[in-house]
């Protein structure tokens, strides 16, 4: 196994109000000719600018409630969603969110932990006027989201786990012996190009860099009456390939009362087209929006 692909995977379990400013206001954007609207900004969050995108076909459904989209570790919201935005938004609005020193957000001279994420995520949503919404966080954004639901239950309506961790047993004993040696240098090229072409802050990578290894360092199981107190509609997805175990998939979705369970051929993060995933075979029919629509109750 390659030390690239480990370190993706350490990596990526790691990764309207006055309080807004809006960098770009908003802008019609048609993407895949799905006229798809564009606003982007910044919001004060716990000592945050938290940087966020919302994207909505003018054709969508504003009845429906939107989708937050929440990313991995070390990624920016393109690495870890482009494939799927658009897709996603010819239905409902979509929101995503950078969370503390990843892509355009700031650090805030402190450790992370996927506790104060789920809070910047519930405050930015408060900021935004969303009193409920469904949510796709992927591995660390897929923990994160795990605390979302459990610190902020009636924020959520559903919610889709990707390769999320809840416990140490939950990837290979390896990963925690790596973790110890994380170096930037390990990280993939195109997680680091992404964030030196989204970020002012020439440090920033490396601060981002060693706050994700800090926190998997330091990572403690999620207590099973906190999972089994979720009450939410809930998808569960990895790759059978993935760094997540099949054996902790399986276990979320017996803990998680109103659970469903999906394994998809392929590693961390290629069903929804992580940008390391892709390769020249790729094809937009091996995402899994359709699967992640038919739960969330969309029409096609």
């Amino acid at each position: 196994m390659s030390r690239t692909f480990i370190y993706l995977c350490v990596l990526l379990l790691s990764l309207v109000s006055c309080n807004q400013y809006k960098n770009s206001g908003q802008a019609a954007l048609d993407m895949n000719a799905n006229h798809i609207k564009f606003e982007n900004g910044y919001s004060d969050v716990n000592g945050l600018k938290m940087y966020y995108e919302i994207y909505q076909s003018v054709q969508a459904d504003t009845t429906t409630v939107p989708i937050v989209l929440v990313h991995g570790g070390g990624s920016t919201i393109q690495t870890s969603f482009e494939k799927v935005i658009q897709l996603l938004a010819k239905h409902r609005k979509v929101i995503a969110v950078e969370l503390q020193a990843h892509g355009r957000t700031n650090d805030r001279n402190a450790d992370l932990s996927f506790e104060q994420d789920a809070d910047d995520v519930a405050a930015l949503l408060k900021n935004l006027g969303i009193a409920k919404a469904d949510f796709l966080g992927f591995s660390n954004g897929g923990t994160t989201t795990l605390q979302i639901a459990i610190r902020h239950p009636q924020l959520v309506g559903k919610m889709i786990l990707g390769s999320a961790l809840a416990k140490r047993n939950g990837v290979p004993i390896w990963f925690w012996e790596f973790m110890q040696q994380a170096k930037l240098e390990n990280m993939p090229a195109q997680l680091q190009l992404a964030y030196k072409k989204v970020s002012p802050n020439s440090s920033g990578l490396q601060v981002m860099h060693d706050r994700d290894a800090k926190r998997m360092v330091n990572f403690k199981d999620i207590p099973n009456e906190q999972i089994e107190a979720i009450k939410v509609p809930t998808l569960l997805i990895i790759g059978d390939k993935d760094v997540i175990t099949l054996e902790h998939a399986v276990e979320m979705h017996r803990q998680i009362a109103n659970s469903s369970l999906a394994v998809i051929p392929g590693g961390h993060g290629s069903y929804i087209g992580e940008i390391t995933t892709i390769t020249p075979e790729f094809k937009e029919s091996d995402l899994v929006v359709p699967l992640m629509e038919k739960f969330l109750g969309q029409k096609k």
